[in-house]
C-alpha cells in the first residue's frame, strides 16, 4: 500500500489549513484577555433597615384558666322527709338573701308546733298548782302543824313543775325553729347556678337542692409556674381573653400559699367584673408585672444560628454590615426585645438579614414607612 506525498499537496490546501490554524491562535487569544479583564465583583444585597429605639415595654405573665364562682353555695334542707310542696326560683334567677326559695310541706309540723304549745301551758298550770301549794304550807310549817319533811316535799314538786315548764318551752321552740326549717331560705344575694330540686320529691337533710353563686362574684383562676410565683402581686392587672375574643380586665385577688407538687404550679385568683363571663369559660390571662425601658426590634431582624441570636449592624459607611451576637427577652407581637448586643441608635437589618454574612456589602433601600408619599 503506497501513501500519497505530503508534498504533492494542492497549494490550495495547505493555504485552508494555515488560515484555520491562525483563526484557532486568535479565538484563543481573545478569551485569555476577556478573562483576565472580568474580575468578579461582590453583589450588594438590598435591604432595609431600622432603628434601635427605647419604648416602654409591659413585663408580664401569660397563663391559661378557668372562670370559677368566687363562692358556691350549696342550699339544702334542714330537716328531711317531707314532701316538697313548692319551687319559687329557677336557674339563672338573682335571689336576695332571706328571700324564700323552696318550701316543704308542714302540716305535720305545724300539729307538732300546735302539741308543744299545749304541753307548756299544762306545764305552767301543773307550776303554779305547785307554787299555791308551797305557799300554804309554809305559815302550817311554822306553827308546827306541817312537818319539816312534808314541806321539803313540795318544795320539790314546785321546783320540779318549774322544770317542765322550762323543757316544755324548749320542745316548742324546736318545733316550731323545725316548721321554719320548711322554708328554705337564701344565706346571701346571688345567681341561682343550678336547680335538682322538684316539686314532690321528699327532702332529705342537708341533700343538695339548689346551688348559688355568691353575689354573683366571679373569678378567674391560673396556674403559675412556681418559678415565676415571686413575680405575682395582690393588686396587679390582668387582661384576660376569652375563646370569643372578648377582652376582660382584672385584678389579681390573691395568690395560693401553697405550690401543687404534682405540676410544680401555684394558683393565682383574679377577680373580674360580675356578668362578664359564665363560670366554666375558658380565658388566657397576661397578668402585667411592671413597665419597663425596653430596646425593641422586628422579630425578622434576629437570625439564629448554632443557637445562638445575631443582628446585622449597618456600618457606619451605610454599605457594610456587621454581625453581632445578642441576648433577646420578651416577645411583643411583632418585636422582640434586645437586652444586650446593640446600642440605640443603631440601624439594624430588617429585612433580608437571613441572606447576611459578617462584612457584605448592602444597599439600603427606604422602608414603606420612609418613603415620600
Amino acid at each position: 500500500m503506497s501513501f500519497p506525498d505530503i508534498s504533492q499537496r494542492s497549494p490550495q490546501v495547505r493555504r485552508g489549513r494555515s488560515a484555520l490554524a491562525v483563526a484557532g491562535l486568535l479565538v484563543l487569544a481573545g478569551c485569555g484577555s476577556r478573562e483576565a479583564a472580568s474580575p468578579t465583583a461582590p453583589v450588594a444585597l438590598t435591604v432595609t433597615t431600622t432603628t434601635l429605639e427605647t419604648a416602654k415595654l409591659a413585663r408580664s405573665i401569660v397563663a391559661n384558666g378557668t372562670v370559677f364562682p368566687w363562692q358556691d353555695v350549696i342550699i339544702g334542707a334542714e330537716v328531711g322527709g317531707y314532701r316538697v310542696a313548692a319551687v319559687n326560683i329557677d336557674v339563672g334567677d338573682r335571689v336576695r338573701k332571706g328571700q324564700e326559695l323552696v318550701r316543704l310541706a308542714d302540716d305535720l309540723l305545724a300539729a307538732d308546733v300546735t302539741s308543744k304549745r299545749a304541753n307548756v301551758q299544762q306545764a305552767q298550770a301543773t307550776l303554779e298548782n305547785a307554787a299555791a301549794a308551797l305557799r300554804r304550807s309554809e305559815p302550817l310549817a311554822s306553827s308546827g302543824v306541817l312537818s319539816a319533811s312534808d314541806l321539803d316535799k313540795l318544795r320539790s314538786e314546785e321546783i320540779a313543775a318549774r322544770a317542765r315548764v322550762e323543757v316544755a318551752k324548749a320542745e316548742l321552740e324546736a318545733a316550731e325553729l323545725r316548721l321554719r326549717y320548711t322554708r328554705v331560705t337564701a344565706p346571701d344575694d346571688g345567681v341561682i347556678s343550678s336547680r335538682t330540686v322538684t316539686v314532690g320529691q321528699v327532702a332529705q337533710t342537708g341533700t343538695e337542692m339548689l346551688r348559688m353563686v355568691r353575689n354573683g362574684r366571679i373569678e378567674w383562676r391560673a396556674e403559675i409556674p412556681e418559678s415565676r410565683m415571686r413575680e405575682v402581686k395582690v393588686g396587679q392587672a390582668v387582661d384576660l381573653t376569652t375563646a370569643d375574643g372578648a377582652i376582660i380586665k382584672g385584678k389579681v385577688r390573691t395568690v395560693a400559699p401553697t405550690i401543687e407538687s404534682a405540676t410544680r404550679a401555684g394558683l393565682v385568683y383574679v377577680d373580674i367584673p360580675v356578668g362578664s363571663a359564665r363560670p366554666g369559660m375558658f380565658a388566657r390571662g397576661e397578668i402585667v408585672l411592671a413597665h419597663s425601658d425596653s430596646n425593641m426590634v422586628p422579630v425578622a431582624s434576629v437570625v439564629i444560628e448554632d443557637g445562638y441570636s445575631y443582628v446585622f449592624v449597618l456600618g457606619a459607611d451605610g454599605h457594610t454590615v456587621q454581625r453581632r451576637r445578642i441576648e433577646t427577652g420578651i416577645v411583643d407581637g411583632n418585636l422582640i426585645e434586645i437586652v444586650s448586643g446593640v446600642n440605640p441608635g443603631e440601624r439594624v437589618v430588617d429585612k433580608g438579614a437571613g441572606f447576611l454574612k459578617d462584612g457584605d456589602r448592602v444597599d439600603v433601600a427606604l422602608a414603606d414607612a420612609e418613603r415620600p408619599s
